[in-house]
C-alpha cells in the first residue's frame, strides 16, 4: 500500500474517532505528499514519500525548538504530539553498522581522502542509504569520524 493510500485511511478512521489531532496531522501529511506528487507531475515511489515525511518531521522539531524558546508550551505539546503520530509512519531505524558500511562503500567508490572530501562521500552515501529514513545528521558525523574531520 502506498503511503498515500495509508494516510487516507488514516484519515478515515480518525474522523470515525473524532480524533481532531490525529486527522490534523494526517490532513498535513496528505497535503505535501499530493503537493509532491503535482511538483512532479506523476505518483511518488516509497522512497520519496519517506523523505517527505521525513521534511515534515524535522519542521515540527524545529517548531518545537522555536516553541520551546518563547515560551509557548501549548503550541509545543501539540506540535510534539503531532510529531510521534509522524514518527510511527517512518521505517524502522537503520543500524549504525549499515550506516558505517554505507559511508565505508561511499569513501572508497569516491577515493576520498581528507575532509575537503566531504560533500562527495556525503552524496553517495545518501544515495545508498534513500529511503531508509536515514537522518543526514546521523550519516554526517559518521562520515566526519571517518575522515577524521
Amino acid at each position: 500500500m502506498s503511503m498515500l493510500a495509508d494516510v487516507n485511511a488514516r484519515i478515515t478512521q480518525a474522523m470515525k474517532a473524532h480524533d481532531a489531532g490525529t486527522l490534523s496531522a494526517m490532513r498535513m501529511l496528505k497535503a505535501a505528499l499530493t503537493n509532491r506528487e503535482i511538483q512532479k507531475g506523476q505518483a511518488l515511489d516509497d522512497a520519496e514519500s519517506i523523505q517527505v515525511l521525513a521534511s515534515l518531521i524535522k519542521q515540527h522539531r524545529d517548531s518545537i525548538e522555536q516553541f520551546a524558546r518563547g515560551g509557548r508550551q501549548d503550541l509545543v505539546a501539540r506540535e510534539q504530539a503531532e510529531l510521534t503520530l509522524l514518527e510511527a509512519l517512518m521505517p524502522p531505524p537503520v543500524s549504525p553498522a549499515v550506516i558505517d558500511e554505507a559511508v565505508a562503500r561511499a569513501i572508497a567508490e569516491t577515493g576520498a581522502a581528507s575532509p575537503r572530501d566531504m560533500g562527495r562521500v556525503m552524496k553517495a552515501a545518501m544515495a545508498t542509504l534513500a529511503g531508509k529514513g536515514v537522518d543526514g545528521k546521523t550519516v554526517n558525523e559518521a562520515v566526519r569520524k571517518r575522515l577524521g574531520a
